[in-house]
């Protein structure tokens, strides 16, 4: 499926009045400008709205895609989006709460405003009457000298506010304190919204709750210099079921290059998902109606073990993101990974991804089986190994070994490729020397 036929796939869900009540109901909205002007205001005539994209690294990540998907969702309501790179932001990057940013070079961001710029084209129409377009605010940051900055948009900003802001809070008080560089951030991406308001109309932003302070940057500087109202939506960040943030600044980024992050660690991802995660994660980030995710909550209810409500959401989101090829090439990868599909009939290059993500040694086309059991942590000793294999416990791409001297070498996919399994679900991957 390309991507135009994933867009076209895509629609809102007809049981709700409006959208305001879909991204509602989705759990999209963390927290907002004022909810009853927002709701008048998506159900009214389109409007223009968007959303900011810093290159700070060469790949979109999850968090990102809930902006992606709210983006689309707005605009198969029928509403205007901008998606802006940011060119000059990038530069520089938003305050994390625990350290300053490591500052890359003008080139290095220039090629990944080009990356973003790509990955975001993916999740929206540039055709119609309501068609997306690409915004990178090095065109308006680029003619602006510091003397204007200062004169023009500085005189309306208040130290006392700006120290106020969650971000800025949080580095005050810690070790590291903050730079002017980062203190400015707020400055500049209310600049961005009071530059789309002007050459666009726009008059929404959405971006993390843990960026509100940026957004409100911009709704306030927009009151203050063209005493009209904006609005912005902050949408709850995305964390595991210990409560941990998943991104570039946890270490634990899922991203959305498959070199990156491949299609299939992307996938199982979602696979291993929470039962207490899944239906909030269906919501966010599928196009499933409520009375599909209704089923599936349901499923989880009388029959968590099925696990249909994960696959549903995985095979979902990976079509999304890496399209439906990759998508059911990671399926079948994990299905024969377990014994349920021929190993060999699989992609080299999923089956060797599948293989990075589980315990790996290199080894040498003479290398014994019970050898590789022991290097790859699936038994404790060469005498567990064997007794393993007596028992009938151990595999190599699906087949049962029987011989505790078997080597590795006429078994190898493609000449490079093994998997180990010991009992149904205890699995690791052989790679050959070159």
């Amino acid at each position: 499926m390309s991507t135009p036929e994933i867009l076209a796939a895509q629609h809102n869900d007809p049981s709700f009045e409006t959208i305001w009540d879909e991204i509602v109901w989705r759990g999209l909205i963390h927290v907002s400008t004022d909810e009853n002007e927002l709701k008048q205001l998506l159900a009214g005539d389109p409007i223009t709205y968007y959303c900011g994209f810093d290159p700070t690294a060469p790949s979109l990540h999850l968090g990102n895609l809930v902006q992606l998907l709210l983006l689309r969702r707005l605009q198969l309501a029928g509403h205007h989006p901008l998606a802006l790179v940011g060119g000059s932001t990038g530069l520089i990057g938003d305050p994390r709460p625990s350290s300053e940013r490591t500052l890359n070079t003008k080139e290095t961001v220039a090629e990944w405003v080009g990356y973003l710029q790509a990955q975001v084209s993916r999740f929206l129409s540039f055709e119609g009457d309501n068609a997306a377009h690409l915004v990178n605010n090095l065109d308006w940051f680029g003619q602006l000298s510091a003397i204007d900055f200062l004169r023009d948009i500085g005189k309306h900003y208040r130290v006392g506010t700006m120290l106020k802001k969650d971000a800025v809070a949080a580095r005050l008080n810690s070790d590291a304190g903050i730079s002017y560089t980062e203190f400015s951030y707020q400055i500049l991406q209310g600049l961005d919204f009071l530059e789309l308001y002007r050459q666009h109309g726009c008059v929404l932003q959405t971006g993390g709750s843990d960026q509100w302070g940026n957004l409100t940057s911009g709704t306030d500087l927009i009151r203050r210099v063209e005493g009209v109202s904006a609005h912005a939506i902050g949408t709850p960040i995305i964390e595991d079921a210990d409560g941990k943030k998943f991104g570039k600044s946890e270490g634990n980024a899922v991203w959305l290059d498959e070199k990156r992050t491949s299609p299939y660690a992307f996938y199982q991802f979602w696979l291993n998902q929470d039962d207490s995660l899944v239906v909030a994660l269906l919501k966010i980030f599928t196009f499933l109606t409520r009375a599909e995710i209704e089923r599936l909550e349901q499923a989880v209810a009388d029959a968590p073990f099925r696990r249909e409500a994960q696959r549903t959401l995985a095979l979902e989101v990976t079509t999304l993101v890496h399209g439906a090829d990759a998508a059911n090439a990671a399926v079948l990868a994990s299905q024969a990974l377990f014994g349920n599909g021929d190993l060999e009939q699989l992609d080299t290059a999923t089956l060797e991804a599948a293989l990075r993500e589980l315990p790996s040694v290199s080894a040498s086309p003479a290398d014994s089986v019970a050898q590789l059991l022991v290097e790859t942590g699936l038994t404790n000793s060469l005498s567990d190994s064997r007794r393993a294999i007596s028992q009938g416990g151990v595999y190599v791409n699906n087949q049962k070994i029987d011989d505790d001297q078997a080597t590795i070498g006429d078994r190898l996919i493609a000449g490079r490729l093994a998997v180990l399994r010991r009992g149904k679900k205890t699995l690791a991957g052989v790679f050959a020397e070159e």
